[in-house]
């Protein structure tokens, strides 16, 4: 039979793992953000610092996959995370009947066109030779952004399904190449330009100031990620305030000095 002091030791370890007060209640004083291992949890943390000035307290929470994120916020496990774009974000929703909504846009990752060879969209050549991501959604992404760019135009309302059969027009005549997303920073040497989404330039150590000839715009919906909440929490003060510091003169010039152009700033 359990001892008192044993029982009592018991109930403590229960609370901590619980985040339970002595009134019973979660512990409401700490925010607990999740957020990917890497470049999300780093700003979170940078975040989190600035935070604290405000007496705010955040708790960084880091994850190594891309559902478990928003599956804690769904069961309250978090209270609110930072690593997705709004398409994901809808995507989650409808296929966990789930209610997470976003609060605000916290950083851009946005994909550009890439070139070792030239520095603007004008002087690539008739017939350039242009890699693209091979899987659908990023290979989509990248014909919408040649799109945007001008150099082709696709069919009507494709959005990011849009595939090769979709151009319409292609002055340039210009030559796609089809390539796991992860190695287009690897074709720069044998292609015209490479459509690159930003986790890959980061890895790769492009430099989007140098190499990049073109980017898609502030606005793109897989371009900005999103602070996300449970929709019954959206309006809390503290999140609106924790919103407002990722929009902050002091996370820009984190943001500027840690990444270099890779991760900006979605004011």
């Amino acid at each position: 039979m359990k001892s008192y002091k044993q029982i009592t030791a018991s109930l403590v370890a229960l609370a901590l793992v619980f985040g339970i007060t002595g009134c019973g209640k979660k512990d409401d004083s700490v925010i607990k953000i999740g957020a990917t291992v890497g470049p999300h949890a780093q700003v979170v943390e940078a975040v989190a610092k600035e935070a604290a000035k405000q007496g705010i307290n955040i708790q960084v929470v880091e994850f190594s996959d891309y559902i478990t994120p928003n599956a804690a916020l769904s069961d309250g496990s978090i209270d609110l995370n930072s690593y997705q774009h709004q398409p994901f974000l809808d995507n989650f929703n409808d296929n966990h009947n789930s209610e997470l909504v976003s609060i605000g846009r916290s950083i851009l990752m946005r994909m550009g066109v890439y070139s070792n060879k030239y520095t603007t969209l004008d002087e690539l050549p008739e017939h350039a030779r242009i890699a693209i991501p091979n899987d659908p959604t990023n290979g989509g992404r990248g014909l919408l952004l040649l799109e945007d760019a001008g150099l082709i135009s696709l069919k009507e309302n494709v959005g990011f399904s849009a595939s090769l059969k979709d151009i319409v027009t292609n002055p340039k005549n210009i030559q796609f190449v089809e390539v796991d997303a992860a190695q287009l920073p690897r074709t720069l040497d044998d292609v015209d330009a490479a459509a690159i989404t930003m986790n890959y330039v980061m890895s790769s150590g492009l430099d989007p100031k140098k190499q990049g000839i073109y980017l898609e715009p502030k606005d793109a919906p897989l371009a900005v990620m999103v602070v996300a909440s449970r929709a019954e929490e959206k309006n809390k003060e503290v999140f609106e305030k924790i919103v407002s510091i990722y929009h902050s003169q002091e996370i820009n010039n984190f943001l500027n000095s840690t990444f270099k152009g890779t991760i900006e700033a979605a004011n």
